[in-house]
């Protein structure tokens, strides 16, 4: 029975607001990173941080490595996962990207956060789903 749906023949990666998580975050470029709540205002929910921290959570299978997922840190500039072995793992794969952490485990964001992308990419991606 037909749902009225064209199907593309790929699996879908969740929820729109997951998929548009997913699609920011691949854009962050090596060696930069972007805190929950900046993903979160990007894509016009300001108080969505901890709905991208879920969605970031979510990733599995090949999704966990096209998205860079570790770019993704807390507003106070640290790796933030409540599993203390994936915030070394996180904070690892951002050392070989070249993000320097202080002694307190801190990245700088003021030379670290990538600014975003364009305004008109933004618009694009909302109206995409």
């Amino acid at each position: 029975m037909s749902n009225g749906r064209r199907s593309s023949g790929r699996r879908s990666a969740g929820p729109p607001f997951r998929r548009l998580v997913y699609r920011l975050v691949r854009r962050v470029p090596r060696g930069k990173v972007v805190t929950y709540g900046q993903v979160a205002a990007i894509l016009g929910q300001p108080r969505g941080a901890r709905a991208v921290g879920t969605a970031l959570g979510a990733l599995r299978g090949p999704l966990l490595h096209l998205v860079p997922w570790q770019r993704v840190i807390n507003a106070a500039g640290r790796c933030s996962h409540r599993d203390g072995g994936w915030a070394d793992v996180q904070r690892r794969l951002l050392e070989a990207e070249g993000v320097r952490f202080d002694r307190h485990g801190r990245v700088d964001l003021r030379r670290t956060r990538w600014p975003g992308p364009r305004r008109e990419w933004v618009t694009r991606l909302r109206h995409a789903l």
